[in-house]
């Protein structure tokens, strides 16, 4: 046990100074204010849930809204209710006071990245169903991934596990879907063959 606090603590200390590192090659008024504006457009992935709404509403991008919810809710229960009570990582600024944030504290834990993971979760989603949309969706997706490092609201490790969860709840979101997509058109033509 305590070699495991030992080596976490290792792992912590790497992942603060490559932050630190990030924050001094990187750090530019321009990127203080873009990269908060990033975040945001994630915060309770409101952005992904706009977008999948808005696919529901037309029958051609019905199913790549479907598998994005489902994606979204996975992810979600998953990752945020589970993993991170679970986890109970806390955050980079909790291990160094002395760094100037440019967002409020947050009062969850930090393990996987919840801004992450709905990012790669909603985009992969959308990517294996429109993958030009996907293309650009995936680039946003990247983009808020890298805002969470530069704002130093969580490691690398936290953001790595948030893409890599995405993309597998992504996936099987899609799979899911076509599954249940095929049950219900099979239910919906009996259906109305009786009528």
């Amino acid at each position: 046990m305590v070699q495991s606090l030992l080596l976490l603590a290792g792992i912590n200390e790497a992942e603060l100074k490559w932050l630190h590192w990030l924050r001094e090659h990187w750090q530019s008024p321009f990127l203080d204010k873009v990269m908060p504006f990033l975040s945001a457009l994630a915060d309770d992935g409101w952005i992904w849930i706009v977008l999948a709404v808005v696919l529901l509403c037309f029958r051609r991008t019905r199913r790549a809204g479907v598998s994005m919810c489902l994606a979204l809710l996975l992810g979600l229960l998953i990752g945020n209710v589970f993993l991170k009570n679970v986890i109970g990582r806390i955050r980079p600024y909790d291990l160094d006071s002395s760094v100037l944030l440019l967002v409020e504290r947050l009062s969850d834990f930090a393990f996987p990245s919840g801004h992450t993971l709905a990012s790669f979760d909603a985009a992969t989603a959308l990517a294996v169903r429109h993958r030009r949309w996907g293309c650009a969706a995936l680039l946003l997706a990247a983009s808020i991934a890298l805002s969470r490092l530069y704002l130093f609201v969580h490691y690398p490790t936290d953001v790595l596990a948030g893409a890599l969860l995405g993309v597998a709840l992504g996936l099987f979101a899609c799979w899911l879907t076509d599954r249940l997509w095929d049950v219900f058109l099979s239910w919906h033509k009996k259906r109305k063959s009786r009528e």
